[in-house]
């Protein structure tokens, strides 16, 4: 079996189409297939469904799924333990964090927790939306995850091969840009079905986008929102409510300094607020020496209280 076999496979569990995971691949399509069905022959049995229009995994693919995952994530985390060990010197921290913790939270949280236990370590951090953060956990591409959650928007880690603690709270508040008198918000929460508030929402790669449908499923149909306008981001959902555009979902952390100045207010009240946890994870399989001592530290001080 080559490492090939597995990427090829979990990119047409992706994109459950042979010709764009193919290309996603970078090889032709006929050269694609043939890896797949090698793959299928060294695991034994089919791991595609190919009898409908949309591919889709076998029972035995499914049960090959989180192998292949955890298979792969250990090779290349395998691969650099050596590179480290070749080089003489401790590896960076790898973190991935959706884009708006990465500029809310993770660099205040970060100076303190090295600042309390005197760590010296080196860093790299890359963003992207939670859907492409998964993914580099996924693939070994970084040691730490970090981003929001909600009970109700489960993530794709089985907890088998992953382990997380909670490091802080936030909290997602409809926010409206105000009236241009100042009395109270541009747009307010509840609309009504004959006439909905334009809705500035998340897409379904955003982390947060999942955990407001998710919570705004739970509490009935939407019909009182009308979607305005989609986008990863909650800076740049930030931006386009503050331009009057509609009302939105934010966590406070981002924008809580503009709720302060009046840049913007609440589109409703407390019972329209969606708590959410701050998390982060890892792999349950040995990293790097620099990654587990940091785990170490962040392990005891959640241990030693609550997240703040």
């Amino acid at each position: 079996m080559e490492l090939d076999w597995l990427e090829d496979f979990l990119a047409l569990v992706e994109f459950a189409h042979f010709s764009r995971a193919a290309e996603k691949r970078n090889i032709s399509q006929p050269a694609f297939s043939r890896r797949i069905r090698m793959l299928e022959s060294w695991v034994g049995a089919p791991l595609f469904d190919r009898d409908t229009h949309r591919i889709s995994l076998t029972v035995a693919g499914e049960q090959w799924r989180p192998v292949a995952e955890d298979l792969l994530r250990r090779a290349y985390l395998g691969r650099e333990r050596a590179q480290d060990a070749a080089a003489a010197h401790g590896a960076t921290v790898r973190f991935a964090s959706t884009h708006a913790l990465s500029v809310t939270f993770f660099p205040e949280w970060l100076e303190r927790t090295e600042a309390e236990h005197h760590l010296g370590l080196a860093v790299s951090l890359a963003t992207d939306s939670m859907a492409g953060c998964e993914q580099k956990m996924l693939q070994g591409e970084a040691h730490f995850l970090l981003c929001h959650h909600h009970p109700s928007a489960p993530v794709s880690f089985r907890p088998n091969y992953f382990r997380s603690v909670d490091i802080g709270r936030d909290l997602l508040v409809p926010a409206s840009a105000p009236r241009p008198d100042g009395r109270g918000p541009l747009y307010a929460l509840p609309g009504t079905m004959a006439d909905p508030l334009p809705h500035l929402t998340y897409a379904q790669v955003s982390g947060m986008g999942r955990i407001l449908a998710a919570n705004l499923a739970l509490d009935g149909p939407s019909a009182w929102l009308a979607p305005a306008f989609t986008a990863h981001m909650a800076t740049v959902l930030a931006m386009m409510t503050r331009a009057g555009r509609g009302v939105s979902w934010l966590p406070m952390s981002l924008v809580g300094g503009d709720l302060e100045a009046g840049a913007l207010v609440r589109a409703g009240g407390p019972e329209w607020d969606v708590p959410i946890a701050i998390r982060l994870y890892r792999p349950r399989a040995r990293q790097s020496e620099a990654a587990e001592r940091f785990w170490s530290v962040v392990k005891a001080m959640h241990d030693a209280g609550p997240a703040a």
